[in-house]
């Protein structure tokens, strides 16, 4: 395919442009559906850090958004009172924790601060009443009686793996805990503590019981089962007993299924969840399902959409609608919404509600109201009132960002068979607007691969690559086997060929046969890219498969940047967060086969390496611990090849996401750089003097 005429940019997009950035957080509606809450997080260059407000827009239409809350260290996760007169958000506060606030909304009164917790908040929930709120956070062992002087605290005791959490740092000593707190104040009540990592509190419509999100079985760090208990919301499992004179949690799914996000059905009979069979099979779709209250009979719904019901990012418990649930899921880029019938003769059919290029990133439905946070290629997500399939926008919260950097062009989507042969390989192409550079006219390619694996590039709008486009680098991407969004085979195909069930090829097999399928679909689509200034580039998983193909294809590179990357996935498997639960994913263990796991990692290979790597990583990145990159550094260092290592120091493997912002312009700054040099596009202005 010939490339299109040039389009002239004004104002082209700079690393420093990530200081423009708007996102906005999930929306919840109030309770008649005439308005609709949303955290708002824009970024401060100068301050380096994030400030996020609470915004109000009614969703008739009938005003503008306007901002409902401005506190110096932020406002996140509002919910809405039942009666819709108040609205609990969670805000920052000096020195690190958290306060529970709640706001009058259209009545007369102050707000009120209703608790404070110096491990922060998350997950605020009313009870039906509106007397009390649940939250979830992490409780303090006696050993924190110190303060924040570690050298004068008792030593941690390990007996259990998941005892660290990336971006949490140590959490055995710190549990995750549901509380409740009365609405107008006071000392919050743990109802579900203990050392467990307790989630997703949902009251019972008679305010009587809360369902929470845990595992606390014998054993459970060695397979870490999500189930489904059931609480006295009076309080009774402080520390793990019965302290506050309730009952012990009961334990309502036995089936060996893993259930997250439970909804209550407005009769009290039964949970909706997120459910998902053979979980230590991984990767193990998520389909909705129903919970008898009563029996703890489990009833998978929806069992003819072959795709996960549990999109990362975005999932949420499903939302109970006239007897039917409303639920999104992942489908070959698009996250789309669908209406799963929950009773009636049709129960378990899924009606498409939101489906096309656009992935649904959140979405809540109150009153009558639907209102979904979209997201497109061309268009950073924005909220919007969908009924019937259409959409009607109610915010425009991102124009200042799209105004001020030019949007480029839309991606083109290739359909590139897969060396499988079992359907083709969902793959885009994004093209600069600025004329070719290098010899002929050529454009230099960027090969991105995405983290995971089990994750999908979306439909959706990437920022990373706008900034690389106007660099002038066309920009290729895809979602190889492994990737979610397909069939459960397809994302099981890369299990080691040793598992006992569903073994596959393996990381590196047909994986990285995919990647370069696309990479050559493109190449043959576009004859004014460059074949021969090709750079590759992911993190995570992503940078797993960056690091493999430099091993195995450096002909195909001019130059690599692997960044946050599995290495060694031997170590990877004793030193994560995530410690024993590769064994799961891949389908054994490496006490079982080690050689296996010496085979498909990029660092027993390195020899192989032949091309420029840039490689990034974080220091306090605690799913890929830093060490990863360390012996790849040291190894291309000893035999001699062009590699250059940036550290960034009190960041975690989000960073890219999440991290400070002053770091994620300086990673841009890094990336364009190198690649400038070995590939020949525009080099930015600045760069880290390192």
């Amino acid at each position: 395919m010939p490339l299109p005429a040039s389009r002239p940019t004004v104002d082209p997009v700079q690393p420093s442009d990530i200081g423009r950035l708007v996102t906005l957080g999930p929306p919840a509606v109030s309770p008649d559906g005439a308005h609709v809450a949303v955290a708002v997080r824009r970024v401060d260059l100068g301050a380096n850090r994030y400030r996020t407000a609470i915004w109000l827009t009614p969703t008739d239409g009938s005003g503008p958004p306007r901002r409902l809350t401005g506190s110096e260290h932020g406002d996140s996760s509002p919910a809405w009172s039942p009666d819709g007169t108040r609205l609990a958000v969670v805000t920052g506060r000096d020195g690190g924790g958290a306060r529970l606030r709640v706001l009058p909304i259209g009545v007369p009164g102050e707000p009120v601060v209703v608790c404070e917790r110096p491990e922060g908040i998350s997950e605020p929930v009313w009870s039906p009443d509106g007397t009390r709120i649940a939250f979830v956070s992490r409780e303090r062992a006696a050993r924190w009686a110190t303060g924040d002087d570690d050298r004068a605290r008792e030593p941690r005791r390990i007996d259990r793996l998941f005892s660290r959490l990336d971006g949490e740092g140590w959490i055995i000593d710190r549990p995750s805990t549901v509380f409740v707190v009365d609405a107008g104040g006071g000392d919050p009540v743990a109802v579900a503590g203990g050392p467990y990592e307790h989630s997703s509190p949902a009251w019972s419509p008679d305010g009587r019981t809360l369902a929470v999100v845990a595992d606390r079985e014998p054993g459970w760090d060695l397979d870490e089962t999500a189930r489904i208990y059931l609480v006295d919301a009076a309080g009774g499992d402080a520390a793990g007993g019965d302290a506050a004179g309730g009952r012990e949690p009961r334990l309502l799914t036995r089936s060996g299924r893993h259930h997250t996000h439970p909804s209550w059905a407005p009769d009290g009979t039964r949970l909706a969840t997120l459910a998902s069979d053979d979980h230590l099979a991984a990767p193990a779709h998520a389909s909705p399902a129903l919970v008898d209250i009563a029996t703890g009979r489990e009833d998978v719904l929806a069992t003819g959409i072959d795709r996960t019901w549990r999109p990362f990012p975005g999932a949420r418990a499903p939302i109970w609608d006239d007897g039917h649930l409303l639920v999104s899921c992942e489908d070959r880029g698009g996250v789309h919404l669908y209406r799963v019938a929950a009773d009636g003769p049709g129960a378990g059919t899924a009606e498409a509600l939101l489906t096309g290029a656009r992935a649904v990133a959140a979405y809540d439905r109150a009153g009558g109201s639907t209102v979904v946070l979209v997201t497109d290629h061309d268009h950073l997500g924005e909220l919007h009132v969908t009924d019937d399939g259409s959409l009607r926008r109610l915010t425009a919260l991102t124009e200042p960002f799209h105004d001020a950097v030019p949007r480029g062009r839309t991606p083109y989507r290739l359909a590139v068979p897969s060396p499988a042969g079992d359907g083709d390989i969902d793959t885009w192409v994004l093209l600069p607007d600025e004329p070719a550079t290098g010899a002929g006219g050529r454009l230099p390619v960027l090969l991105s691969i995405h983290g995971g694996p089990m994750t999908q590039y979306a439909d959706a709008w990437f920022d990373e690559f706008r900034l690389w486009a106007v660099a002038g680098y066309a920009v290729v991407w895809c979602n190889p086997h492994g990737s979610t969004g397909y069939t459960q085979d397809r994302v099981r195909a890369i299990r080691s060929p040793l598992a006992e069930t569903a073994p596959g090829t393996g990381w590196g097999g047909i994986d990285a046969d995919d990647v370069l399928a696309a990479l050559d679909g493109a190449l043959a689509e576009f004859d004014q890219l460059d074949r021969d200034r090709v750079g590759v580039l992911g993190g995570s998983y992503g940078g797993y498969l960056t690091s493999w193909l430099a091993a195995h294809h450096s002909d195909r590179f001019a130059a690599a940047c692997s960044e946050r990357a599995v290495n060694n996935l031997e170590s990877l498997d004793w030193s994560s967060d995530a410690a024993g639960w590769f064994g799961h994913e891949l389908g054994r263990s490496w006490l079982d086969a080690p050689e296996e796991y010496r085979r498909m990692s990029p660092l027993h290979h390195v020899r192989g390496i032949d091309v420029p790597m840039l490689i990034l990583h974080s220091e306090d990145d605690l799913r890929c611990p830093v060490e990863q990159a360390d012996a790849l550094f040291v190894a291309l260092r000893l035999l001699g090849r062009p590699v250059e290592y940036w550290r960034f120091p009190e960041e975690s493997h989000g960073m890219s996401r999440d991290g400070s912002p002053r770091h994620r312009v300086q990673r841009a700054q890094i990336i364009l750089d190198f690649f400038g040099r070995h590939l020949g596009g525009r080099r930015p202005a600045q760069v880290p003097a390192g």
